[in-house]
């Protein structure tokens, strides 16, 4: 009896050990799969909302082109530079197209490689190519000045706001639903991998986001259910500049709807601050 259950357990650690080690493995190789979401079709555009929009090519500096809309605005408080989450393309950010542009902002929206109408495959390094191109379209073409322009990212969009920001010298940063890192986003959904040593991607924003001296808008609903809020808050704990923390309610898609005045208002407030000084 001794030895059946002797083999028995060593038969589940064998089993255990086999089931990570495998986890493991398809964590590893297909790390794209795990975090890129991308669709390809475009199911409207912003007539529908409507607003007057120019479709805008984009180069990249490693020769990719890439498609966005650049919103006017008639009296623009600022431009806004939008980095929109892992999933999707810009054809499903109409509902914050609409709030932006209420706000009194011009907007460009553009899909990172491998999204959209967008060439390409995406990958981390090159998602901050892209954000770079958005950038130097705003900068060139339509002859903004970086005090002109504000950084919006929501999620993984907020992990590459991160990173421009860091690079470019914009007048302020907005961070939606943003998480610490991949490595932390990770250890939470899978607990029991070696999840440090694993991840290739790393969109690591709490290393980018301690520096930063622009005014930081941190955004994050408590009932997120993709990016732990407590992620949301230890980003915010690491600034070290300008910051404010606006707490909305509703879920990691849709709390910045749901949370309808509150978002609205909290923008509202944070920008007119920025701009006044």
């Amino acid at each position: 009896m001794k030895k059946f259950l002797l083999r028995m357990l060593y038969s589940v650690i064998s089993i255990t050990v086999a089931v990570l080690v495998l986890l493991s493995v398809v964590l590893y190789l297909f790390q794209p799969g795990f975090v890129y979401f991308p669709t390809a079709s475009l199911v409207a555009t912003p007539r529908l909302i409507p607003l007057d929009y120019e479709d805008v090519s984009l180069r990249t500096a490693d020769g990719i082109r890439l498609h966005g809309w650049y919103l006017p605005h008639e009296t623009p408080r600022a431009t806004l530079l939008f980095l929109h989450g892992n999933g999707g393309n810009i054809s499903h950010r109409l509902d914050s197209l609409a709030i932006f542009h209420a706000l009194g902002l011009a907007v460009l929206i553009f899909d990172y490689r491998g999204y959209g109408q967008s060439e390409g495959t995406p990958s981390e390094q090159g998602t901050y190519l892209d954000a770079k191109a958005a950038w130097d379209y705003l900068i060139h073409e339509k002859k903004r000045s970086g005090d002109e322009i504000i950084i919006f990212g929501r999620s993984m969009g907020g992990a590459i706001a991160t990173w421009l920001a860091s690079q470019q010298p914009c007048r302020a940063l907005i961070l939606e639903s943003t998480f610490t890192s991949i490595t932390d986003m990770a250890r939470h959904y899978y607990p029991y991998l070696p999840v440090r040593i694993l991840t290739r991607i790393q969109y690591a924003a709490i290393d980018r986001v301690r520096p930063l001296r622009q005014a930081t808008l941190f955004i994050h609903s408590p009932d997120d259910d993709i990016v732990p809020y407590a992620l949301g808050r230890a980003l915010y704990d690491a600034a070290t500049g300008p910051k404010e923390f606006l707490e909305i309610h509703g879920n990691h898609n849709d709390g910045f709807l749901l949370s309808g005045d509150t978002y609205i208002q909290g923008l509202d407030h944070f920008i007119t601050n920025v701009i006044a000084q």
